[in-house]
Order: structure tokens, then sequence, then C-alpha cells
């Protein structure tokens, strides 16, 4: 049984975002030819809610919550899965400077993982920061759709994970009821929790599908999948 997540998205938590919870949820519940989602993942800006209860709500719509975070380093924005309260203890998630080698390493040791998002967009990418600064170790994936990029920047992730290998997730990015889905990460296993997630992610079994209007196609240096 395969398991479709929206790997990154905003609610009206994060202070961009005017999207209530409850209307991502009622949003793909209405849409599910269009949107097969299973669940989606929020990742608040530089927070992170442990006492958010979301059964009620996933209850009522048939559709899965997760919480994690994005979070902003030095090379750029990136988001932590598995959140727990010894990685809350080690990290200031409003810390705008943190250290992306450490949080890559550390997280993980903590049993935790990191996936840098959007790389190819300006200054907040990893893309670009690859131009003045060594690589990074021990990055498992990164996200190369993403629904909130601008010509060019999903190709320039693409070309990313080509050249160093790394695995490739979906999400849609999204700040507004109507863009939730329009990426997301068709893994092939049953997830249920925020820790099947995060052992799927490290197992490889996955890959972006895009479920945006059709586009001129990119080059597949990836097993994406459209609708």
């Amino acid at each position: 049984m395969s398991t479709t997540l929206d790997l990154h998205s905003h609610s009206d938590a994060s202070e961009d975002s005017r999207a209530p919870v409850e209307a991502y949820l009622n949003w793909i519940k209405l849409r599910r030819a269009e949107l097969p989602l299973d669940g989606i993942v929020l990742t608040e800006h530089r927070q992170f809610n442990r006492e958010a209860d979301y059964r009620p709500l996933e209850d009522k719509f048939g559709v899965m919550v997760l919480r994690a975070s994005e979070v902003e380093t030095n090379y750029g924005h990136m988001l932590v899965f598995g959140v727990n309260d010894d990685i809350l203890a080690r990290f200031d998630f409003a810390n705008i400077r943190l250290d992306a080698q450490t949080l890559i390493d550390e997280v993980a040791k903590m049993g935790g993982l990191v996936v840098p998002c959007h790389p190819g967009r300006p200054n907040i990418g990893l893309c670009e920061h690859y131009e003045t600064q060594p690589p990074l170790g021990n990055v498992v994936a990164v996200e190369v759709l993403n629904g909130g990029s601008r010509k060019g920047e999903d190709e320039r992730s693409i070309e990313l994970v080509r050249r160093y290998g790394y695995r490739a997730v979906g999400g849609s990015d999204s700040h507004l009821v109507s863009l939730i889905g329009l990426c997301a990460t068709r893994f092939d296993a049953d997830i249920r929790s925020i820790d099947g997630l995060v052992a799927q992610l490290r197992s490889g079994e996955y890959q972006p599908v895009d479920f945006r209007p059709r586009r001129k196609p990119v080059p597949h240096a990836v097993a994406v999948e459209t609708r």
C-alpha cells in the first residue's frame, strides 16, 4: 500500500500564510480526483507546535496531518522531520542563522531527518550556496518539486540531484488553501506517523509527484510523476 503526502505546507500558524488547517483538509476532500493525497505535513516557519492535536480534523476529513518545521540556515531553508524534545532542546528554530551541517548531523542522531527545500530558489536555496560553500555531508534527500517554484527553479533542483546523487521529494510549499497538494511525494509504504515518515525518507522508496497543470517537460534526472 502506497502513501502520498504533501511534505511542505504552511497553515495560518506561519506569519505569511492565511490557510487554516481545516480549510486545507476540506479542499483535499472535495478534490480527491485531482489531489489523491493521504495526508499533509505542516512545516511552519521557525517553530514547532508540540501541543497541536489534529486528530478530530483527521477523523472528519479522512486526511492525515503530520507536523514538522521549516528552519533557516547558512545554506538556506530546510525542513526538519521527526522533531522531538531532544531536537527542540538542542536547536532554537527561531534562529535564522542555524549551522546547516550541525543541524543535519545532530538531528539525524536524535532520530529526525533534515531535507533542504526549494534548493533552486535564489538566496534561500541550496544551489546558490553551493556556489560559494562546500557541499554538505549526510544529505539524504532534497525537495526537487515545489509548488511555489518560479520558472527554472525546479530544473536547478533536478540538476542538483543529478550531480550529487540525492534522493528527491516534492511538496506544495502552500500558503493558500487552493495551492495545497500541487506537488507531493509518493511512498511505497503505508505511513501512519511522523516516525514512519522519517523511516521511509531514509529508505529511499519514494518519488516526487506533480499535480500542477501540465507544463513543458523537464529533463528526467529523477523519476517524477505527473498527472
